[in-house]
């Protein structure tokens, strides 16, 4: 790692807006593909559904977790509109968030069903504690249901429009099940049902959960990079996936979260807990062979988890050719290969 890499600033770039996928291809085989190999240096320009042919023998390891409709609309007790967009369970009646409205500490606010919320504690990074009532309090599994029947998908911030009736199942995987993310591992957006069954003819496929949190989309602000502190997030491995990652078979993590749960394991040898693990190019990985991801906001800690398996420097080489190749970018857009 040079003195460069240390520094926020270099992991910079510049994107048109346009460039920002509003909505996935569809088909998603049609998404296109950028691969890099490592080993000849090489570029390639292809479509995702050209992956099945040019993956080489490794197992695969998914994000099952599921994305939970973590906005509902509501009002105060004074009438005003207001949002809440829930983050997290503290414990099992007391949940962080943040609302889209002035609050002070005890006010209530008012949503369907008759379901209440109390604003418990303001914190500086503009998150809110709260507890949900109707008759009585409601616990973690109340919660869960009262989102998946009342509230909205929680698209990312760049996405600059509502939500739509179709992102229900556009920005869920179609392999999700584990409910308790607040943002989509979007590597997986770009696999159909058919592709799957592809995969599984040459490929073992495992699953690993991890539930991302809101502090994905947060940007890194420190000026040197190895003093950001990385947001903690409840992932589960189970005894099949432990022992392909105790073996030495080679491994395509799709997408960046079920690299860091994979390194997390390694460095750890835990199956469960919070995960915090930054990937950088002073952390690279130690287990995970290959990367399938998508594009990343310049600044954030996940550029420079793509810098940790390839480097800074090939990282912003690639970002920009990708951008002079007009492919989208983020959450809806197209993907990248690391071999």
């Amino acid at each position: 790692m040079s003195d460069e890499d240390i520094y926020l600033k270099n992991y910079d770039y510049k994107l048109d807006e346009n460039l920002i996928a509003k909505y996935p291809s569809i088909p998603k085989e049609e998404g296109r593909l950028l691969v890099y190999e490592r080993s000849k240096d090489k570029i390639s320009h292809l479509k995702f559904k050209d992956l099945c042919e040019i993956l080489p023998p490794c197992v695969l390891v998914f994000n099952d977790s599921k994305v939970i409709k973590a906005r509902i609309f509501g009002k105060k007790e004074s009438g005003a509109k207001c949002e809440l967009f829930f983050h997290r369970a503290e414990n099992d009646f007391e949940f962080i968030v943040q609302i889209k409205a002035r609050v002070k500490k005890e006010d209530i606010l008012l949503f369907d069903e008759g379901a209440r919320a109390r604003v418990l504690e303001l914190f500086e990074d503009g998150l809110r504690k709260v507890e949900f009532f109707k008759k009585e309090r409601l616990n973690h599994k109340d919660i869960l249901a009262f989102l998946e029947k009342n509230g909205h998908m929680p698209l990312p911030p760049y996405i600059k429009r509502e939500d739509e009736k179709e992102d229900l199942f556009l920005y869920q995987s179609i392999f999700a099940k584990n409910l308790g993310s607040v943002a989509a591992p979007t590597a997986s957006l770009h696999f159909s049902k058919e592709m799957m069954k592809e995969l599984e003819k040459k490929h073992k496929i495992y699953y690993l959960s991890l539930h991302i949190g809101a502090g994905t989309f947060k940007n890194v602000e420190c000026e040197k990079i190895l003093e950001h502190k990385m947001h903690e997030e409840a992932f589960f491995i189970d005894e099949k996936l432990e022992k392909i990652l105790l073996s030495k078979e080679k491994i395509l993590a799709i997408g960046t979260t079920s690299a860091r749960t994979i390194e997390n394991f390694i460095r750890t040898k835990q199956r469960e807990g919070l995960c915090s693990l930054f990937l950088h190019p002073k952390n690279p990985p130690k287990r995970v062979d290959y990367l399938l991801t998508n594009f990343h906001l310049p600044k954030s800690s996940l550029i420079m988890l793509v810098s940790a398996f390839i480097g800074r420097k090939k990282t912003l080489e690639l970002y920009d050719l990708a951008i002079k190749q007009g492919y989208k970018f983020y959450s809806y857009g197209d993907a990248m290969l690391i071999l």
